[in-house]
């Protein structure tokens, strides 16, 4: 049931970075309602403290919370052909849901309200994040070269038509695993199905310099290029990485509803390289996603978000991947997910954090977004709200995080009990 409350006397962080102080913003029915100087009447006292949207993750593979730190210190063909593809393929609906409710348990800490979801057991998923409280976009995955793609393909649409519209925090969408995985017939008909439903596809392009030259030596074009062949953006589109993406695709991405989920983490643990995104960020949409926390061993855009402006930085120059900027592209995320999010304004849902910076890891405050990039942590965020409803409140996250990780530890004993099985494809 939702409920009216007021923060009060808050400093505001808005989406461009500018700042405003000592407001009252009233919330009713999950909506902001008013933004108005601090006043007399009864609220959640927010004297000191910051209140900005959400944080959007835009590209997670949340079951795989269950895999964390299951496979180190290994080579990027390895890491997927002899640990993860293997120890995925016994993966059960129930452990899925288990690993997702892990992953928005962390999520929730680290102050996101939404997220973009690329992964297998979509009902399951879906339950996890019914039950949570927080907001999703679930693109179910799919192998082109499976030899039961028609019937994944039937049971995905099946899935997407009936549930797209049952409930407002969860949105769905097709989820092609990848053009390497997907061949051209395959992809064309997830594209069409995805138009037939007015929804969109979630899919990893360009990960590594392997998979460009592989590519350019079967097709004769870039990964964007095979997709557009098969009209893909004519949809919209979250790209997994898109690392490698060619200078001479950037044509295909302009006036389209196209955006870059980037993760740095992972491309510094896998040694993917820094490929060309840290030199043409300005000319693409992009913000940020975790990839599975498996690879990144976290679910933290703000901590995707610094180590991008750090690497950047250390290529090239130290006044380049300002603040505001950075801000800005966490922000982007909520463009892409295109929910009534992101924004402290009147009529916009009150998906909002409330920031304590006046910590031993942040203080002394010169620039909140500073604080907040730099130097923040879990720690910080004091109160989370979707839909005008507490997912975290005075630093605790409002799920039975007991629960969570009594299951949790029962399934890590079940996969390393019953070992690997056989993957389905290879990377």
């Amino acid at each position: 049931m939702k409920t009216s409350l007021r923060l009060k006397n808050v400093n505001i962080i808005h989406h461009n970075g500018k700042i405003e102080v000592a407001k009252d913003i009233a919330i009713d029915n999950g909506i902001i309602q008013s933004i108005s100087a601090t006043g007399t009447g009864e609220g959640i006292d927010c004297s000191g403290l910051y209140v900005t949207p959400g944080l959007v993750n835009l590209h997670a593979h949340s079951p795989m919370n269950i895999f964390k730190g299951i496979a180190e210190d290994v080579h990027i063909d390895d890491w997927f052909n002899k640990e993860l593809f293997p120890y995925e393929s016994k993966l059960t609906a129930d452990e899925a849901y288990w690993g997702t409710m892990l992953a928005i348990a962390e999520m929730i800490n680290n102050g996101v309200t939404s997220f973009a979801d690329h992964y297998f057991f979509s009902e399951a998923i879906y339950a996890a994040v019914d039950k949570s409280g927080i907001r999703a976009d679930i693109a179910t995955t799919l192998f082109g070269m499976s030899p039961n793609f028609e019937e994944e393909l039937a049971s995905a649409t099946a899935f997407i038509a009936h549930n797209k519209d049952n409930n407002s925090r969860i949105k769905l969408r097709f989820g092609p695993h990848a053009p390497y995985t997907c061949p051209p017939n395959t992809l064309t008909k997830i594209v069409a199905s995805a138009k037939a439903l007015d929804v969109g596809i979630h899919i990893h392009l360009s990960e590594t310099k392997t998979q460009v030259d592989n590519s350019y030596n079967a097709s004769h074009c870039s990964p964007f290029e095979f997709l557009n062949d098969c009209g893909g953006f004519e949809v919209p589109v979250i790209i997994g990485h898109g690392l490698w993406v060619e200078h001479t695709d950037l044509p295909l991405l302009q006036d389209k509803n196209v955006y870059f989920a980037v993760c740095p983490k992972t491309y510094m643990k896998l040694a993917m390289g820094s490929g060309r995104i840290w030199d043409i960020h300005h000319k693409i949409n992009m913000s940020f996603g975790t990839d599975g926390a498996a690879s990144s061993n976290s679910v933290s855009p703000i901590e995707q978000a610094r180590l991008f402006a750090l690497h950047g930085k250390m290529a090239g120059s130290a006044e380049d991947f300002r603040i505001e900027y950075l801000w800005q592209q966490l922000m982007k995320g909520h463009e892409a997910l295109a929910f009534n999010t992101g924004k402290v304004e009147v009529g916009y849902d009150a998906d909002l954090l409330v920031w304590d910076l006046n910590k031993v890891n942040t203080a002394p405050i010169y620039h909140p977004l500073t604080s907040i990039i730099y130097s923040s942590d879990a720690s910080n965020i004091k109160h989370s709200l979707v839909q005008g409803q507490f997912v975290k409140y005075d630093g605790m996250v409002k799920l039975d995080l007991e629960e969570i990780i009594c299951n949790v530890k029962s399934i890590q004993a079940d996969i390393l009990k019953r070992g690997k099985g056989e993957k389905k494809i290879n990377y």
